[in-house]
């Protein structure tokens, strides 16, 4: 069975139906699904959904885009306190985000500082987004490991090969979503070829970012199953087999999915 690692169960796309979208992605063999917290103020609404679905987990953050909006965006306390729940496995989304700057640069880094102080503490990964971001990104991260040990996931990965090596020197996961399966991703997939066996996940990043053949579809869970394909393809494996190993690295690395 596959763990879709992350999607946005509380965006309308989905939550307007949601028991049938979890329901299809059971019977496409994804079983677990985390669902991510974007901003404080609407915490309330992924953890409503753990809450509600046994096979749904939730992170507690803030988006980049969110860093100038959201009052408690550095506040490290908060943060902790919105991922006080048995069923948040993670901070974030966090990280950093150029292409469309909707956050002073400034606020984006110290929003993302302030979420791997309060992951560190909590001893729960980050999942971490990077959008034309690399060498900050890479430079935060290496800078604040050095203040205590943390780890994380580049989710979605988009980025260069270069980010991709330093994330994983550090102990980093990198997941890989329906970006995984168009022609034009050569760096990604050579990146899904190359990167350690026991650090790579999969997701939907649902409802975006449908791979193919779903292209042009809100994205869901169950279509997590078509870039696992592509994944197992890349990496000359048989698709169970990622299945399988996908899966016990999304358990390594989100633990508390294993106790809640």
């Amino acid at each position: 069975m596959i763990i879709d690692s992350h999607a946005h169960l509380d965006y309308p796309q989905l939550a307007d139906d949601l028991p049938a979208v979890l329901a299809r992605a059971t019977e496409a063999g994804v079983d677990r699904v985390i669902t991510i917290g974007v901003k404080l103020s609407t915490v309330d609404r992924p953890r409503r959904i753990a809450e509600t679905y046994d096979n749904v987990w939730f992170s507690a953050g803030i988006h980049p885009h969110e860093a100038g909006n959201e009052e408690l965006a550095c506040d490290t306390d908060a943060i902790m306190a919105a991922a006080d729940h048995p069923r948040c496995v993670a901070i974030g989304e966090a990280g950093l985000d150029y292409h469309y700057d909707y956050a002073p640069r400034d606020l984006q880094a110290a929003s993302f500082r302030a979420q791997i102080t309060a992951a560190r503490r909590l001893d729960l990964p980050i999942i971490v987004h990077a959008r034309e971001a690399d060498e900050d990104i890479a430079a935060i991260i290496e800078d604040e490991m050095t203040k205590g040990a943390f780890t994380g996931v580049l989710h979605c990965f988009s980025s260069g090969a270069e980010l991709a090596r330093r994330a994983l020197d550090i102990g980093f996961y990198v997941s890989f979503s329906g970006i995984l399966t168009f022609k034009s991703a050569k760096t990604i997939q050579q990146v899904a070829r190359d990167a350690p066996a026991d650090r790579i996940l999969v997701e939907t990043d649902a409802p975006f970012l449908a791979p193919v053949p779903m292209r042009g579809k809100s994205n869901e869970p169950a279509y997590t199953s078509h870039t696992l394909a592509r994944l197992a393809d890349i990496r000359g494996v048989e698709a169970d087999e990622m299945a399988r190993l996908t899966r016990a690295n999304t358990l390594r690395l989100f633990s508390r999915m294993e106790v809640s």
